[in-house]
């Protein structure tokens, strides 16, 4: 293929440890940018979520003995995708240059002729042992360290590594992908000189709330590892400097560590309630039962915004149908004030904050997210708004939600015309593999965050785990749970998520 024959470049991204924090901002926007996206099993799922909704996404994931695609039929796939798409991203975890191939990869593209680019990401060779409270160089006990290997390629009559120079240099050792040889590796060091008494650790999926560690010496560790069940993805770490875990190990003191939550809501979504989950050591599980679609008669639904300035008042029932109605609002008005002089109303304070986005704050707004309670709050403040009767008022909402707000008003003499922003639908994909997650390893709480949640998830048919506790974002949620003889062991107060959150926290 001719050089002039691609249309565009391909980014070699490293993904970093696996806390999807410690992606680099250019990495990030990239994949906001790809038309193309590449990725591997140690980029954290909530990454391809970055990516925009028409960008094509290709798995290669490689693990040990466990390849989706070999390697050159990877750089053959990155040089053929750059001959479809503008801006493709091969997004690999820790950083593209270190044991990740990239180079490899980088090569082909450059035979090809096709233009690249390597965003470094944070390796996993420093920050799998910082998570767990190592940091790799210390004053008081090292001022240099090695990062090597304990996987070759395959195809190597013998071993490059240097053991005997591995095994007398000062410092910390750090080695990468060598679960599966561990024992052949420390026992070869020690053979060539390095001292078996010397401290040495294991991290398991470092940097994320699936992280698991064990220390022992150099003699045991291979021991320690095989009984506490840790293998790949880890990192192992062998020098004085693994002393210090005890002390400066501040993951394993975060509030949630070591339990497993499982986030039910859409895959756009999620991010906020896994984000505060993630930052308190949960090991979140991602498993969108639903996900926000276009309404079905996407022509009343774009009349209804368009006539939105002529209401005295405009209700929003949900976060999402905020976004979906100002999404189609800005495509016809070009400035926000021209939504006129409507009163707003919100169901509830996350609906209130995504308006707030928009510049716009509510007039009314119950502290609890209930329709039942905004119909209470239109009751307790009309006077001050000269009551409801024969005013004209757009309730925006997703076609599943109840019809308390629509009849109440209507009771109360209200002309409502309904506008039906989106439609909640099933969510089919699971690109991350969270069922069989969930399947396989179980988890501590599941989380519902709306009666759709709860109803498409008992779809799936998946079982709930054996000791797994529901929490529930409200009563509404509660009472669809009680409709599948499901109690949660915990409700949000404010029926917020930050509610649910400190609900989640403080289960004993």
């Amino acid at each position: 293929m001719a050089k002039n024959a691609f249309l565009g470049k391909v980014y070699l991204i490293g993904a970093g440890p696996g806390d999807p924090g410690l992606m680099t901002l250019k990495g990030r926007d990239l994949i906001a940018k790809a038309d193309c996206l590449v990725y591997d099993a140690l980029a954290a799922p909530v990454m391809l979520t970055w990516a925009k909704s028409e960008c094509e996404k290709i798995y290669v994931g490689k693990r040990s003995g466990n390849h989706a695609l070999p390697q050159s039929d990877i750089n053959a796939l990155l040089v053929e995708c750059a001959s479809r798409h503008a801006c493709v991203v091969r997004l690999k975890g820790g950083d593209p240059y270190v044991f990740g191939r990239g180079g490899e990869e980088a090569q082909a593209l450059q035979t090809a002729g096709v233009a690249f680019e390597v965003v470094p990401g944070v390796t996993s060779a420093i920050a799998g042992p910082a998570c767990a409270g190592i940091p790799v160089t210390h004053r008081d006990y090292c001022t240099q360290f090695t990062v090597f290997t304990g996987h070759e390629g395959a195809n190597k009559e013998e071993s490059t590594l240097d053991i005997s120079g591995i095994a007398t240099a000062q410092g910390t050792k750090v080695m990468l992908m060598g679960m599966s040889r561990l024992r052949e590796t420390l026992e070869a060091l020690m053979q060539a000189g390095q001292g078996s008494d010397v401290p040495a650790a294991a991290v398991q999926w470092a940097a994320t709330g699936r992280q698991k560690m064990v220390s022992a010496t150099v003699a045991t560790l291979a021991d320690a590892v095989e009984t506490a069940g840790i293998s790949s993805p880890a990192v192992v770490v062998i020098g004085d400097v693994v002393k210090l875990a005890p002390q400066l190990d501040w993951r394993s003191k975060l509030p949630l560590c070591g339990k497993r939550v499982v986030v039910t809501r859409t895959r756009e979504q999620a991010s906020e309630l896994s984000g505060m989950l993630e930052t308190l050591g949960a090991d979140v599980i991602e498993l969108p039962t639903i996900r926000v679609a276009p309404p079905s008669d996407k022509r009343d639904f774009a009349e209804a915004v368009v006539d939105a300035p002529h209401y005295d008042w405009l209700i929003f029932s949900s976060p999402n149908g905020v976004r979906r109605f100002f999404q189609a609002f800005f495509a016809v008005y070009e400035d926000i004030r021209e939504i006129g002089g409507a009163r707003i109303a919100a169901v509830g304070p996350g609906t209130a904050a995504e308006l707030k986005k928009f510049g716009l704050m509510v007039d009314v707004m119950p502290q609890k997210a209930v329709a039942e309670e905004l119909i209470a709050e239109f009751d307790r403040k009309g006077e001050e708004f000269g009551g409801v009767a024969n005013v004209t008022m757009l309730w925006v909402h997703g076609e599943q939600a109840r019809r308390v707000i629509y009849d109440e008003l209507m009771k109360r003499q209200a002309i409502v015309d309904e506008c039906l922003a989106y439609s909640t639908v099933p969510e089919t994909e699971d690109v991350s593999g969270a069922q069989t997650r969930l399947r396989e390893e179980g988890a501590d709480v599941i989380t519902f965050t709306s009666s759709s949640t709860v109803r498409h998830f008992m779809s799936m048919k998946l079982p709930l785990p054996e000791g797994c506790r529901i929490a529930s974002i409200g009563p509404v949620t509660t009472a669809t749970l009680a409709e599948f003889g499901l109690k949660p062991d915990v409700e949000a107060e404010a029926h917020t998520i930050p509610s649910l959150v400190e609900a989640i926290r403080k289960l004993k």
